[in-house]
């Protein structure tokens, strides 16, 4: 298997292959640590009789349950809450259910990891249309360019925030950036919404993502976005403003989209933005990576609150992040069974593995490194 080719193939239950344009960048080719650490975790399903690296019943009814809080929350927000006590941790529930959505139902399906089955994984992905952000675009920003370049200044756009925020150690710093480590977390609450109404229609339009570009939908995935969309300012507005206000509708609105934004965007900085984390760049002689593609990735990214069963459970394995990156078909479901196989595989190998042991010191290593980028060079 070439470095990090699971990842790639088009959008679920599609065989699109990422186009050329996808800027190239070749790692070390020495693979040891990549094919031993894959025929543990393979050794693992095998041994386990009947056990599947996709999702199973539990898969079902964390879907169920998420689900569930999502109508419900939004049901009583909508059509029964009367005072401000009762809608406002409604609205609150309402986006860490949208979270949720994203984090275990839409993440695997978008990895082809919820299930065995294309149309399955295929369903699973477009949730994500139906809370309000592209999951084709998502594809392309997050499980193929995020994935194969993480951390890679120039290349992964997810550390690139743009001139307000300084995330890695090679980008540009600013003198307001001084500052960044106090009104940045703010400023993660409106990325959903510069997702829901920004972004989503400039990247579909431009056909790129930074210095990326990618195939504009067309046909079905086309038909999806444009539905999604609909359907999305259908139940988060329209339906609201038959009932209520635009001042309350716009207000709730706001108290539910900057939840679900802060919430995204903590989770996915506290594996990457921290001082532990790798932040490497193509050697200038040769333009490419010193390390092998799977080393890249293990010590570019790092577990938090791994004991914790509450965060296992909310966040889709996202809190194993280590494990999702080096194993992004797999489950999640499965990912607290395998770390203990490729911290092992590591330190057999000789590769870095840092971790968190909680999500408040991932918080607080997340903010000591805003801090440190916006310091000084």
């Amino acid at each position: 298997m070439a470095q990090g080719q699971e990842i790639y193939g088009g959008p679920a239950g599609r065989s699109d292959q990422v186009k050329p344009s996808i800027l190239r960048l070749d790692f070390d080719e020495n693979r040891a640590f990549e094919i031993d650490v894959r025929q543990r975790v393979d050794a693992y399903f095998r041994q386990g009789k009947g056990r599947l690296k996709t999702g199973s019943w539990q898969m079902l009814l964390k879907t169920a349950i998420i689900l569930t809080c999502f109508g419900a929350s939004y049901v009583l927000l909508v059509f029964f809450a009367k005072t401000l006590w009762q809608a406002l941790p409604l609205a609150v529930l309402l986006g860490f259910s949208t979270a949720g959505i994203g984090f275990n139902i839409a993440h695997d399906g978008g990895h082809r990891a919820y299930s065995k089955i294309a149309w399955i994984n295929k369903l699973a992905a477009v949730t994500m249309d139906l809370a309000g952000s592209s999951s084709y675009l998502w594809f392309w920003k997050h499980c193929v360019i995020h994935h194969r370049f993480v951390n890679i200044t120039g290349y992964d756009n997810d550390i690139n925030i743009g001139m307000l925020g300084r995330l890695s150690p090679h980008s540009k710093r600013r003198p307001f950036h001084r500052w960044q480590h106090l009104y940045l977390w703010p400023l993660y609450g409106l990325l959903a919404i510069k997702w829901e109404f920004v972004n989503d229609f400039r990247q579909i339009r431009s056909g790129r993502l930074g210095g990326h570009e990618f195939s504009r939908p067309t046909g079905p995935e086309l038909i999806i976005f444009v539905v999604g969309k609909v359907v999305f300012f259908t139940w988060a507005v329209f339906i609201p403003l038959l009932f209520h206000s635009f001042v309350v509708v716009l207000f709730y609105y706001f108290v539910g989209v900057v939840t679900l934004g802060t919430a995204m965007a903590v989770i996915f900085q506290l594996p990457h933005c921290v001082a532990q984390a790798e932040f490497p760049l193509p050697r200038k002689d040769t333009g490419r990576m010193e390390t092998p593609w799977a080393v890249h990735q293990a010590q570019a990214t790092l577990d938090f609150g791994r004991s914790s069963r509450i965060l296992r459970w909310t966040l889709g394995g996202l809190n194993f992040h280590r494990e999702h990156h080096l194993f992004p078909t797999i489950c999640h479901i499965h990912y607290p069974a395998i770390t203990g196989i490729v911290e092992q595989a590591c330190r057999d190998h000789g590769v870095a593995y840092a971790e968190h042991r909680s999500f408040r010191a991932g918080l607080a290593a997340h903010y000591r490194w805003l801090r440190r980028m916006g310091a000084s060079d």
